[in-house]
């Protein structure tokens, strides 16, 4: 019997398993690397604005404190559940580990819809949430950054909760606020920066000219906003569709960025945008392009769909956007689709998160240019560490980044032993 349940876990466990018969890890080691260290279920109650006084329910998940203290997000979403939480903690661990990071991976959050709260009701739930979780968290034990949901304000509330606590500012609590109180330089563009930057390895690699080439993403909040907007302005791609939850463009000659983006600042949405152009939002999947940037949620590459795809490049900006049974038809297709793992691809916000940090730690703080150079290097290193496994063990990319997560922290786990 086991708290954890629901298709994201159960994706997250069924990776794991092929990682582990992969690595041949005896079955009696196989509990401890994939089960949470702690699980942390707490009742929000607030007070409405129309006077009703109602309580969420949030989570904090802890995978593992092997290597450092852990690191995650925090999502807001109406249907978040205990399962899916505990998934993103463990696939956090892998990322951190395969990008060099002295982290174990963390997840948390809340379930309610952001979209339904005024600022105050919004600010209500952010600081109660992170008044339940102080005595778990902490600059050397659990830091938390922004997810689906929340952002830098949610994250500056949290950050003075926490400081009101312990009686003075404590800036390395989380990550991702604003600059202003403690924040860094280029932390909002990182995963997009990140994500652009391997789709350019990528390109090089299926020998594909950038000024030629033609991307879909789906999903338009941080990362596939700031994936877009990097991918057009800095390397010349064509962005010849885009979509979120609201509605789903596609035109082969070209979609106006600028003035989507313009819109969807306006309005939150893509929807409304326009009538022309308009697909339904799961047909965005199987368009053809060059690359296609799944960035929103989980679980939508299956075997369904998979066989379907119409890129050369798969760049996976989501958390675990494709699932177990997609990967073997992926897989059977690795010399026509190039694909760039989440944990590798959507590297790059946890990566800055680091240095955000490492800044607040020292109170020194970089420019931009170190930042996004720090960044750039730590992806090359992954990136080709990725590759050179891949290739000498005849495995997809995917096989070669979560083992090299996976043998990272078993080895600590066996270096530290067991106590007591």
């Amino acid at each position: 019997m086991s708290i954890y349940s629901g298709p994201v876990f159960a994706m997250a466990a069924e990776q794991f398993r092929i990682i582990a018969d992969h690595l041949e890890i005896p079955e009696q080691d196989r509990d401890r690397l994939l089960y949470p260290k702690r699980a942390v279920a707490v009742s929000i109650p607030v007070h409405r604005d129309d006077g009703r006084e109602q309580v969420f329910q949030g989570y904090r998940v802890q995978h593992h404190l092997t290597l450092g203290p852990t690191k995650g997000g925090t999502r807001f979403a109406p249907d978040l559940e205990v399962g899916e939480v505990a998934a993103l903690a463990i696939w956090m661990s892998w990322k951190c580990t395969l990008v060099g990071l002295p982290y174990g991976g963390a997840k948390g959050g809340v379930a309610c819809d952001p979209r339904e709260l005024s600022r105050r009701e919004l600010e209500a739930v952010s600081r109660r949430y992170m008044q339940e979780m102080i005595p778990f968290v902490g600059p050397h034990t659990d830091i938390m950054a922004p997810d689906m949901g929340t952002n830098e304000q949610v994250m500056a509330w949290f950050m003075d909760t926490y400081s009101m606590h312990a009686g003075h500012a404590v800036n390395a609590i989380v990550t991702g606020k604003p600059v202003a109180v403690g924040g860094t330089v280029g932390r909002r563009e990182a995963t997009g920066r990140g994500v652009a930057y391997l789709i350019g390895r990528a390109l090089e690699a299926v020998r594909l000219r950038a000024g030629e080439a033609t991307a879909c993403i789906q999903g338009f909040g941080n990362v596939g906003s700031h994936t877009a907007l990097t991918l057009a302005r800095r390397m010349g791609v064509r962005i010849v569709g885009l979509g979120d939850h609201t509605a789903a463009y596609y035109d082969p000659a070209g979609l106006p960025l600028e003035a989507i983006v313009k819109h969807a600042a306006d309005k939150g949405v893509l929807a409304g945008w326009s009538n022309q152009a308009a697909i339904p939002g799961e047909a965005l999947l199987e368009q053809r392009c060059d690359i296609l940037v799944p960035a929103a949620l989980e679980r939508v590459i299956t075997e369904h769909n998979a066989p379907r795809l119409n890129c050369r490049i798969l760049a996976e900006g989501a958390n675990g956007p494709t699932t177990p049974d997609a990967d073997r038809v992926l897989d059977a297709r690795r010399e026509e689709i190039f694909v760039i793992p989440d944990i590798l691809c959507n590297s790059g916000g946890v990566i800055v998160s680091y240095f955000e940090w490492v800044q607040d730690l020292q109170q020194l703080f970089w420019t931009e240019i170190e930042v996004n150079d720090r960044l750039e290097r730590l992806l090359e290193m992954a990136y080709q560490q990725v590759m050179k496994r891949a290739a000498a063990r005849n495995v997809s990319n995917r096989m070669a980044a979560q083992a090299i997560g996976v043998e990272r922290v078993r080895a600590g786990k066996r270096l530290r032993g067991l106590f007591p």
